[in-house]
């Protein structure tokens, strides 16, 4: 008698079980963390760890090859910081690098978002086509610049012969004190498509509702654009600034393949310069110490600048 009270009861207790089990599935805070858990293992393998161990490396002496790693402790960091010529230039062109890459590319993408926001004929090529040198490989782009810059054969060089003004004509990667700003045309080039999808994201999310509203009580459209547009922009603003900033601070690629650095490393960056200690010197203890370097640097700007965003936005809720 007491097995069947026993089986009878385990069977009554089952259906509770997967009941609650069913309800505990049905939470919002589990399912989001089970469809965010594939994200942050994958994340974790390829980034996280890969950053545990580049920090690791920039206190050891190594040549990336033998199996002998040595302790340094801050030896590289004293290295790069003080005694390193090339740091400090590629420091400063980095933070002009990064100045104007939070102006310019936004600013043109935001202008383009504004006129193919429009109902004007061809939008839709037209967002393709100015959206295009995003997926162009950057190498790509970089050796297309690169002949269009060319002294002897390039576009501009030419066009400026055939308007007259060969005054202007100019080595426009081979002189030191112009060579940054045309690879930051290139640069221009490739990215400004990025943050004009975002802009367009951001005004189809305006509501019409206000608009609307604005111009019944006699909002012009500049009064319109300023008191109701820029305001609903506030998120899509923080989101290509912030954007715009990491990618600046890490340029590496387009940079690489139109100058490698040079002239006389008046091109050189952080990135391609910790890049040329580990891969091409051999000393990726450096290498990682100037990675590092820029990681610091990267957080000292973004992380204060999203906290003022974000209280920004609060206070305007």
């Amino acid at each position: 008698m007491a097995v069947n009270i026993s089986a009878a009861d385990h069977h009554a207790r089952a259906p509770a079980r997967s009941g609650q089990l069913r309800r505990k599935l049905q939470d919002p805070t589990l399912q989001g963390l089970m469809l965010l858990a594939p994200a942050v293992l994958v994340y974790a393998v390829f980034a996280f760890y890969p950053m545990i161990d580049v920090i690791q490396f920039s206190f050891m002496k190594w040549n990336g090859l033998n199996a002998d790693k040595q302790w340094v402790g801050l030896d590289n960091y004293r290295y790069v910081l003080a005694v390193d010529p090339v740091f400090w230039v590629a420091f400063r062109n980095t933070l002009i690098w990064t100045a104007l890459s939070v102006i310019f590319p936004p600013l043109i993408g935001f202008g383009l978002a504004l006129g193919l926001n429009q109902n004007i004929p061809g939008r839709s090529p037209l967002r393709a086509l100015f959206y295009m040198p995003v997926i162009i490989a950057p190498i790509a782009v970089a050796t297309m610049w690169r002949w269009m810059f060319d002294p002897f054969f390039g576009l501009f060089n030419s066009l400026l012969t055939t308007a007259g003004w060969t005054n202007l004509i100019q080595d426009w990667l081979g002189d030191r004190n112009v060579a940054l700003y045309s690879v930051f045309i290139g640069y221009v080039w490739e990215v400004a498509g990025f943050s004009m999808v975002l802009f367009l994201a951001g005004l189809q999310g305006v509501s019409q509702t206000l608009i609307e509203a604005a111009r019944i009580d006699g909002a012009g459209r500049f009064q319109v654009f300023r008191y109701v547009t820029l305001p609903a922009l506030r998120p899509t603003v923080t989101i290509v600034l912030i954007l715009s900033l990491i990618n600046s601070l890490k340029a590496f690629d387009i940079v690489y393949g139109m100058t490698g650095g040079g002239p006389a490393q008046s091109t050189q960056m952080l990135a391609m310069w910790a890049y040329t200690q580990a891969m091409q010197l051999g000393d990726f203890g450096r290498g990682s110490a100037i990675s590092v370097v820029l990681l610091l640097i990267t957080v000292v700007i973004v992380v204060p600048y999203l906290r003022w965003t974000l209280k920004r936005h609060e206070a305007y809720q």
